[in-house]
């Protein structure tokens, strides 16, 4: 190869954006577009990874390929290290074993599996294919847990907040927000019961409390804050009004919330009036546009995923990447989007 020939490879590859994996010491987090379900992606620098929920099955495969895509053609990863299930709705774990099936899976962790689900009678059959590919062995995480995950120089935990509609000791700073909690009626559902993650990298903090509603959220950050203020906030169960309570997304003081949601689903204009009033909120963001609200009910259109109804939707992600020191952070809207700088507090 002559000399232009090296120099035009070194051009090319130099410019070629860093993915995860690759040895740039950042942090990636990937929020999939599954138009309502869940679906997260987190690799560390240290190159382990994470999958938080998989989205509705069916659907011509919709989102078992698009999660696939994010994995192998995005993150450029041959493995999951860790597959977790925030809690039992079908929007939530129905892709484990349909991903299990094409990429292997070291680790399944939940919340534990019941062996029936009163809002769910056919419970039973739909996680049978969970327990197959997880050979029944999947390890239970409790409130006050911590995943086992490497750490560089940058440290980097991952702590259960909430499981199984217990909660981490109420330590910490009184929460001055705690008068506003006005409770709902009681939610029976799993929704109550699901696993919330803390992730902290240096000062960097990202929390994903799966679909915990209202008064669990309550029980966690009431009458104290053991949480402190953190950057990035996926929003609860997709967005709804049955959950983000402001007694916890307002003592939590999240620079950035980001909002998986589908075209008529969550992203609920009572939890978009919340994230208003976050003292420090400098960006929202969310997968989809929700088709039944004026855009000024909703994330500016630049820092909406998706724009259109689920016939028409190519399924873009949100990427937020943290710097390998924990410092700052970017967020990007799809492939094409360009990354806007946040600066770590």
């Amino acid at each position: 190869m002559n000399r232009l020939a090296i120099a035009a490879c070194l051009f090319l590859f130099g410019t070629l954006p860093l993915f995860a994996g690759s040895d740039d010491g950042r942090l990636d987090l990937y929020f999939v577009d599954v138009e309502g379900g869940a679906a997260t992606v987190i690799v560390t620098p240290q190159g382990e990874s994470i999958l938080i929920d998989s989205g509705y099955p069916d659907n011509g495969g919709r989102d078992r390929d698009r999660i696939l895509d994010v994995l192998k053609n995005v993150a450029r990863l041959d493995h999951l290290d860790h597959a977790v299930v925030s809690h039992w709705h079908l929007d939530h774990f129905g892709n484990h074993a349909e991903v299990a099936s094409l990429f292997k899976i070291a680790n399944f962790w939940d919340r534990g599996i019941p062996d029936l689900l009163s809002e769910d009678p056919g419970f039973t059959n739909r996680v049978a294919p969970y327990r197959s590919a997880s050979q029944n062995r999947s390890k239970t995480l409790k409130a006050g847990d911590s995943m086992p995950l490497k750490a560089g120089v940058t440290p980097l935990t991952v702590k259960v907040l909430t499981a199984s509609g217990e909660v981490i000791p109420n330590t910490g700073e009184p929460n001055p927000f705690a008068a506003e909690h006005h409770p709902q009626p009681e939610d029976t559902s799993d929704n109550a019961k699901s696993i919330s993650l803390l992730l902290t990298f240096g000062k960097f903090k990202f929390l994903c409390c799966g679909d915990l509603t209202w008064n669990t959220e309550a029980k966690l950050m009431t009458p104290n804050n053991p949480v402190g203020p953190i950057e990035l906030f996926m929003a609860t169960h997709h967005g709804l009004n049955v959950s983000n309570n402001p007694v916890m997304v307002l003592a939590l003081d999240p620079r950035v919330c980001v909002t998986c949601n589908g075209p008529t689903k969550g992203a609920d204009p009572e939890t978009i009036a919340t994230f208003k009033r976050i003292k420090s909120l400098q960006a929202m963001y969310q997968l989809h546009r929700n088709v039944r609200l004026a855009e000024k009910d909703q994330a500016p259109a630049e820092n909406i995923a998706n724009q259109v109804e689920t016939a028409k939707c190519t399924g873009n992600w949100i990427k937020a990447s943290v710097a390998k020191d924990g410092t700052s952070y970017t967020i990007q809207v799809g492939p094409q989007g360009k990354p806007r700088t946040f600066e770590t507090r």
